[in-house]
């Protein structure tokens, strides 16, 4: 398995910093594999709650994850702060794939790289539905073009 290069810190046109906590590191010395998948969900959802196009509680859309992948290439370790860098890769009608990457605080080459796929779907149904207008408009200025892997 060929593990893809990974993107550098000017790939990504949104940041959010994220203290790592205590209980993020495992019994090895460093944070644990699965909370990374934590942090991805983290960036998303505060882009999306603070341009205010998720309303997690009565939001007739929701986005709901059908893929997530993760490639780590050096280790994050408490008390350590991380900086989760997030861009759009694909806008499509009802889905969005969100890439993240997980940067040492100042660093240009992150920790770890992955993706994850929502499925926007109506809340009552479950049926995919087309993107709001108001999510893609905020959702665009993180879209960009990347290679093929």
């Amino acid at each position: 398995m060929n593990k893809p290069a990974p993107a550098t810190r000017n790939a990504y046109p949104h940041f959010l910093p994220i203290t790592t906590r205590w209980m993020d590191n495992d019994v090895y010395g460093h944070v644990n594999n699965v909370v990374y998948y934590s942090y991805f969900d983290t960036v998303v959802n505060e882009y999306l709650i603070r341009a205010g196009v998720l309303d997690f509680e009565h939001g007739a859309t929701i986005g709901l994850v059908v893929e997530t992948h993760c490639n780590y290439f050096a280790p994050l370790v408490f008390p350590e702060r991380v900086e989760a860098g997030l861009r759009v890769v694909w806008l499509g009608t009802s889905s969005v794939r969100y890439e993240v990457g997980l940067f040492k605080a100042g660093e240009d080459q992150p920790a770890a790289q992955g993706h994850f796929v929502h499925v926007y779907v109506d809340r009552v149904t479950r049926r995919p539905v087309t993107l709001p207008a108001d999510l893609r408009a905020v959702l665009e200025p993180l879209t960009v073009a990347v290679q093929a892997e």
